[in-house]
């Protein structure tokens, strides 16, 4: 697979990543206008939203998968396999 040039793939996935932006700075805002925000400082899934955000300034590479990867469980080789579906 041959990668699009960069100018074209900014120009095809602009305005889908201003909305996806405008989308999470609406979260973060409502979370710091809701009642006590102070109260979630400590709560991990912030502390997770935040280090994606990092992850997204930083300009390495492997972003979408290091993103993935705050949000993920560490495997466990305990869980439950799925039973087929009858």
């Amino acid at each position: 697979m041959t990668p699009i040039p960069a100018a074209k793939a900014l120009d095809s996935f602009f305005l889908e990543a201003r909305s996806k932006i405008l989308d999470l700075a609406a979260i973060l805002d409502r979370i710091n206008r809701g009642k006590d925000p102070t109260s979630v400082g400590s709560d991990p899934r912030v502390a997770n939203i935040r280090k994606a955000v990092e992850v997204l300034l930083d300009p390495s590479g492997g972003r979408a998968e290091r993103v993935q990867q705050i949000f993920s469980l560490e495997y466990d080789p305990s869980w439950a396999k799925p039973a087929p579906r009858v």
